[in-house]
């Protein structure tokens, strides 16, 4: 079989994959970010290379155009709109699902050429506060971490990281470590109760924003117990005093933890050299992100707990190119190379290697002001590249709104339809994951190959070269005449040798004679270096920077407070997760986490709708009744877009409040009401064509035989049938009707012949019904009646829903090896092999074995 050497197109750990046209899919077991290792996502890659909704050729409004055409318009109106309205009334927003090279000729392009620094990236909504405090504290957007401190550390500190979830294959390298050493103590610092809390040996529910209160707390008692390197401090860091100082103001109680909590945690901090503080979204998304990472690593450098094997802060990106795109200047504020957009003496370097005819002077708008600009009037031509920002931007509904108002809108996408693409005027086809070659960056600094293994379908084209083709056709030809990503690779490593001599982290000599064809895996800088253990820093006078920061005062509203995030087996929009079946099959529908006691408050039962709303709008989720959250929070993942549901996009709650210094919005904390929906019909369907959100609520996702549907209505419909028919797609074909003896509940099943290719169940209440055994009956021949039935007979196995989707193991599978004698989570894995890839789904098993003595309901 020829399988060829590629990276993960997902999340930041960057894992390798060796990957076969026919759909194959493998962890590459010499890849040292995951040796093998897959998740649920990238194991499923294989179901997700299909052509299926592929965006193939040009769109100018609409129609087909050819690449010429489309090409020479698109220059056109960029060269207009800065010839009437200046440099910077264009503008670019990028994506870390991008390659490198794709990054580095956009940014060429706009801040050397156009003469705008108006080009950011989704990355503004991942990491913006972790360059922020990485550049403040060290000088450069330094990362200092490795993935093998992960496994030398005797105490991990996980804060605001569901790593579990949202980067599993070092959360199975934690694991493994703390299982071969179980003396390495875990620290789950989160509001809720997640997948990744039970790994840990403290769980610390901390509140909104505590985080500065607690990692003040944390300084003030290493200093007042003795527990500062002071020789560290006195040799490599400035600002030490300061920065105690304000600490010892700062009341740890803020933090919403109780004093034993906080003792306990100090205690086991202090007493620990080897520390490893591991950060994400919940910190990075934050009002205050900036000054919580620099609280975080206030504690580090005082303690020189860092730039040692299993020492360190160490900021975890999202995206698979997070990293690659800060490199290369990504930010509307930064320059490639880590050089400053603002350095003068940075901006003549870059200018004069680019022998470009203008560079900008100043930062560009960052994500949330460009939309802002665009909804001014401010921005006359706009490309978006490899992203959606229709949904996942805060304030989704104003940011759509915002696009429709720019007179000229160019989207790069793999995909015919999507929020954003569906308000361009021009839709321009890229090639995706396996199509296209380049280089991205993962979270410890380790660049890859993303290699091409599928021929390139209809006319599409890889990012970087239209972007060229573009540049060429604005009037810089020698430029972006570039004929392979190898050229542009060489030209940014070429870069990095020229900015040698300002001494900056981003050491790129290594790969000035790279084979880039065959290149492996490789960390920069030489040699295996490690950062900041002598000092080292890449402020003018070497030393790093400890800030003081001050804890936000606590402000409690009436309400509740909604924490945004990612569900295990799905990535960002669903553009490409949606189209495998089994990553929907363990949570289909969209959904939101409320507390016991705030459900009984709301009258809210298993199965209800909550409407969630505020000023900015509004959205429909399941009710998830769980003590995983507390009272007043509430958690919504953020995957669901207007193509698949009604109502469930949930970054239309979310304000335009960003962090100061970073321009980082702050999602995890928005406030909301809730109330039950008042609905007067549930729905379900199962289907063999493409079902339709288009309800008053509805939410869709694919199926291992077709489609399934979830809807509800505030007035029941005429006819149920037209109704079903209309939803999903059906225009020919014989019915079957079951209505119950009071009339409000009503099944239905279509049939082409004798072959079942729809099933809708309507009911006054939530539907209660095995879904997966629904599901399983599309496209068989099975008599209505018993299609009908809801359930499985005897003589039909019903898995359940999916809790395992590495290898697609349902939950009355699991409970059945439980009731023949599965007594552990490793004894279900060798009875269903449950857990034995990615290890994700544990603690749901765990969950099943602490509930078994429950009666079992049907899923």
């Amino acid at each position: 079989m020829n399988l060829t050497k590629t990276v993960c197109p997902y999340c930041g750990v960057g894992c390798g994959v060796l990957a076969g046209a026919d759909g194959t899919i493998k962890g590459d077991p010499e890849h040292p970010a995951n040796f093998g290792r897959l998740c649920s996502k990238g194991a499923a890659l294989g179901e997700t290379i299909d052509l299926e909704g592929r965006l193939l050729t040009p769109k100018v409004n609409g129609k087909d155009a050819d690449w010429d055409e489309t090409l020479d318009l698109i220059a056109e109106q960029f060269n207009t709109a800065i010839r009437e309205h200046g440099p910077d009334s264009v503008a670019f927003y990028l994506s870390g699902q991008i390659l490198t090279e794709d990054y580095y000729v956009a940014n060429k392009l706009m801040k050397g050429f156009i003469g705008s620094a108006n080009v950011d990236t989704n990355s503004r909504l991942c990491m913006a506060s972790s360059v922020v405090g990485h550049k403040r504290a060290f000088g450069t957007d330094t990362v200092p971490g490795t993935y093998e401190d992960l496994e030398q550390a005797d105490l991990i500190v996980l804060v605001g990281s569901n790593l579990a979830w949202c980067h599993p294959v070092l959360h199975h390298r934690i694991a493994a470590a703390k299982a071969e050493r179980p003396n390495m103590r875990i620290v789950n610092i989160d509001p809720r109760k997640t997948a990744t809390t039970d790994l840990a040996d403290i769980h610390l529910r901390i509140a909104k924003d505590g985080d500065v209160a607690l990692f003040n707390g944390l300084l003030a008692h290493l200093a007042d117990t003795g527990a500062l390197n002071n020789d560290y401090i006195r040799d490599h860091v400035e600002g030490g005093l300061p920065a105690i100082t304000q600490a010892r103001l700062d009341d740890p109680s803020e933090s919403g933890l109780t004093p034993q909590e906080l003792s306990d945690f100090y205690q086991l901090w202090t007493s620990t050299q080897k520390v490893v503080t591991v950060y994400s979204q919940g910190v990075n998304q934050s009002e205050s992100g900036s000054d919580k990472v620099n609280a975080i690593l206030n504690c580090h450098l005082a303690t020189g707990r860092i730039g040692t094997p299993g020492c360190g802060p160490f900021s975890v990106t999202g995206q698979p190119n997070a990293m690659g795109g800060r490199e290369v200047g990504g930010l509307a504020n930064m320059l490639a190379n880590h050089l400053d957009i603002e350095n003068p003496d940075h901006r003549d370097c870059v200018q004069n290697f680019w022998n470009s005819p203008t560079m900008s002077t100043q930062a560009g708008l960052k994500a949330v002001d460009m939309f802002q600009a665009c909804a001014d009037g401010k921005i006359k031509a706009l490309w978006v590249i490899s992203t959606n920002p229709a949904v996942s931007l805060p304030d989704a509904d104003g940011v759509a709104e915002a696009i429709k108002k720019v007179p000229f809108v160019v989207v790069s996408d793999i995909m015919a339809r999507t929020d954003t693409g569906d308000l361009a005027d021009v839709l321009l086809p890229a090639t995706g994951w396996g199509e296209k070659d380049g280089t991205v960056t993962n979270s410890e600094r380790r660049i890859s190959r993303q290699r091409a293994f599928l021929p390139v379908p209809g006319q599409a084209r890889p990012d970087w070269e239209i972007i060229c083709d573009v540049g060429v056709r604005m009037g810089w030809k020698d430029a972006f005449t570039f004929a392979s990503p190898a050229e542009v690779f060489a030209e940014y490593v070429a870069l990095s040798s020229a900015s040698a001599d300002f001494g900056r982290d981003l050491d790129l000599s290594i790969f000035a004679d790279a084979d880039y064809a065959n290149l492996i895996p490789t960390q920069w800088p030489k040699d295996g270096k490690r950062f900041f253990a002598d000092g080292g820093f890449y402020h003018p006078d070497g030393k790093a920077r400890m800030l003081p920061v001050c804890a936000p005062t606590p402000c409690e509203g009436d309400g509740f407070i909604l924490n945004t995030g990612r569900n295990r087996d799905q990535w960002h929009t669903m553009t490409r997760t949606g189209k495998a079946p089994r990553l929907g099959a363990h949570l289909a529908e969209p959904y939101v986490e409320i507390h016991p006691v705030d459900a009984a408050k709301l009258d809210i039962t298993a199965g209800d709708l909550i409407e969630l709303s505020n000023p900015k709008g509004t959205s429909v989720l399941r009710a998830l009744i769980t003590d995983r959250t507390t009272e007043r929070q509430l958690f919504a993942p953020m995957h669901w877009t207007r193509q698949q549901s009604s109502k469930a996009w949930v970054n239309n709650l979310a304000s335009s409040v960003v962090d100061p210094f970073s321009g980082q919005p702050a999602s995890k904390n928005i406030n909301v009401t809730a109330r039950r929906y008042g609905a007067s019909w549930y729905g379900y369907a199962a289907g063999l064509n493409p079902i339709s959100p288009d309800c008053t609520y509805g939410a869709i996702s694919r199926t291992l035989t077709g489609w399934q549907g979830e809807f509800a209505g505030l007035d029941a419909p005429e006819n149920w049938e037209a109704l079903a028919r209309d939803l999903m797609d059906i225009g020919q074909g014989d019915v079957s009707e079951v209505r119950d003896n009071t009339g409000q509940q009503t099944r239905l099943a279509f049939h082409d012949g004798d072959q079942v290719i729809g099933l809708f169940f309507i009911s006054p209440k939530p539907v209660s019904l095995s879904r997966s055994h629904a599901v399983s009956l599309i496209g068989t021949e099975t008599p209505p009646l018993l299609a009908l039935a809801g359930q499985s007979g005897a003589d039909q196995p019903d898995p359940g829903a999916t809790i395992c989707a590495c290898l697609n193991v349902g939950v009355n599978t699991l409970r059945q090896a439980i009731a023949d004698g599965a007594n552990s989570v490793d004894a279900l894995g060798d009875a269903t092999s449950a857990g034995t890839n990615c290890g994700s789904c544990k603690p749901e098993l765990a969950r099943l074995l602490a509930d078994f003595q429950l009666p079992m309901a049907a899923e």
